[in-house]
Order: structure tokens, then sequence, then C-alpha cells
């Protein structure tokens, strides 16, 4: 996607106002009124591709406020909230960062009354006891990141099932969903791959992913965002540039513009394998944690990561 000082501002190619955009990748100029309809159309193929709509479902969509999960509850709010029946809300996690969340609470409320959808907030400290600075702060094995990662997922399934949802939608984008690709093949952890999301298949006491925006770039939300007049949270999480993935965005990106389509190709050729990846990796028999939550082993990757905090802090 590219942009231009105003006095060099080309034509949409489907219509005679100024573009606002170059997709690099298609090589359409574009103006707001039609590269709003470009993403919203991707949006609503996404959605009919992964939802399987019978009347009266309840779609949760976990919002931190940011502009990739503000996009997603907007299009979500407009595509879906029309129909008969249908009940949405918006899940915010504080994951407990000092001068970080408590920012973007009152922008999701914000949009969460304009939408008239529900605003359930939940917290890592009434879920688990401890916030991420406190996590932050003792001495661990892994990064911040890997304990948020796993903490949020479990906050957000949690939340999700309380409120007895169908669906669990998530901001993911291109960008994010291109990384993770390449994270797994790069790890070796093939199985991991077939449980990317969106889920296809369901389990019990895990409510199942969608991911609207997975087609859309991370350049293309912001766009989206500011074209439409969405409030958005734009401040960096402190503990973000601890991330592994920090790595594969600047790899991802690098390639992206050396060779534009290179995101789009990488879902592709993830969507052909998924099918061969799931019938290869079959479903685990899940159990039950002692905190409810659906998992593998005698406990959840959730509490075996707060034991270790609780452990660390006693040494």
């Amino acid at each position: 996607m590219r942009l231009w000082h105003p006095a060099s501002v080309p034509k949409c190619d489907k219509c005679n106002r100024k573009a606002i955009t170059l997709i690099r990748y298609s090589g359409a100029h574009l103006c707001s009124e039609h590269f709003s309809a470009f993403a919203e159309k991707r949006v609503k193929h996404e959605l009919r591709q992964q939802l399987e709509l019978r009347g009266g479902e309840r779609i949760a969509v976990a919002v931190s406020g940011g502009k990739d999960s503000t996009v997603a509850l907007h299009l979500v709010s407009q595509i879906l909230g029309k129909r008969r029946n249908t009940g949405i809300c918006a899940i915010t996690v504080d994951e407990g960062i000092a001068g970080y969340r408590e920012s973007s609470l009152p922008i999701v409320a914000a949009k969460c009354k304009e939408i008239g959808a529900e605003h359930i907030i939940v917290s890592f400290k009434g879920m688990f006891g401890v916030t991420m600075d406190e996590i932050a702060a003792v001495e661990r094995e892994l990064s911040t990141c890997s304990y948020c990662g796993v903490l949020r997922r479990s906050a957000m399934n949690r939340a999700a099932r309380d409120w007895k949802a169908d669906y669990l939608t998530t901001g993911l984008n291109l960008d994010d969903t291109a990384q993770s690709i390449l994270m797994n093949f790069a790890r070796g952890d093939v199985e991991r791959l077939a449980r990317l999301g969106p889920h296809r298949r369901g389990q019990p006491g895990l409510v199942p992913r969608i991911q609207p925006l997975r087609s859309i770039p991370e350049s293309e939300t912001t766009l989206y965002a500011i074209v439409n007049g969405l409030r958005y949270h734009d401040l960096e999480c402190p503990y973000a540039p601890e991330a592994l993935r920090n790595s594969y965005r600047s790899a991802v990106f690098e390639l992206e513009d050396r060779y534009p389509g290179t995101r789009h190709s990488i879902l592709r050729s993830y969507d052909k394998l998924l099918p061969a990846l799931e019938s290869t990796f079959e479903q685990a028999e899940l159990r039950t944690c002692e905190c409810g939550e659906p998992t593998i082993s005698k406990k959840c990757k959730a509490c075996e990561l707060i034991d270790s905090i609780r452990n660390s802090s006693r040494t």
C-alpha cells in the first residue's frame, strides 16, 4: 500500500475521484469509498467461509482497542449485527500493564456503546491472581510475551465460554497470519499449523476462533480505521520488543516490500496444505484442568505457567 503527496494524486481505477492508496500487490489505485468496499468484500468472504450461520448465533470479539481488533468489531457488527437474533459482545483482557491497558478501555467501551454491544472486561489479576507487570518482574525462563500469549488465550476462551459464545473473533490480520505460519515452520512445529485457526473443528470447552481479517494486510486495517473515522488505541505494549515474533515480522515485511503479494502467497499455500495437516494430526482427546479449561495434560498451560511464577517468587 502506498500513499502520495496531494499534488501528485492519481485517480481511482473505479471512479474519477482522487485515489488515497495504491494496492501494490494488485496494482489498483483506490479512493476512500472503493478502498473500504475492497476491504469489506474480503471480510465478508472470510465470514462466509468460516461461519455456519443458522440464526441466533452469539459472537464474541476479542477487542484490545488497537486498530485490528477495533476494525474487526466494527465490521462484525456491520455485517452480522443486522441479522436477526445475532448477539455480539466485546471481550477485553486487562493484563495489568501500568500505563498501557487502562488507556484503551474507554475506547472499547465507547465503541461498544455506539454499536449496542455488551462489553466484558476480564483481568489477569482476577483470573490468575497476578498481573503482567508482576510476571515481568520475576526471574523466569520464557519471555514476557510467551506468558502473556498463553494467559490471554486462556482468559479470552473462559470469558467467551461463560458468555455462551458460539464463536470467538480475533483481529489477526494477514501479516500476523503469515508470521505465525513461518514461525511454526521454522520451529518444526508442524502439528501446531493444523491448529492455527480459523477453527474448522470444534472441541469441548474451546470456543472456535474465527479470523475475519486474515486476508487484510496490517497497513490496510490502519487505513480502513482512519478512512472510516474509527478511534483506536495506538500505544505499543512496553514488553513488545521482547517478542520472538519481531524477527519474523521484519522478514515478512522485507519480503513483501521486495516482492508484493508474498504474504498472500504464504496464506494461500497454508490453506492448500491445511486439509492434509488436519488429516495427519488428529484432534487430541482433551481433559479438564482443575481451573475448568480443556487441556491435553493434567494441567493446562496457563496453570503450569502460573505455578512456575509462584515457585520463582518463593525462591
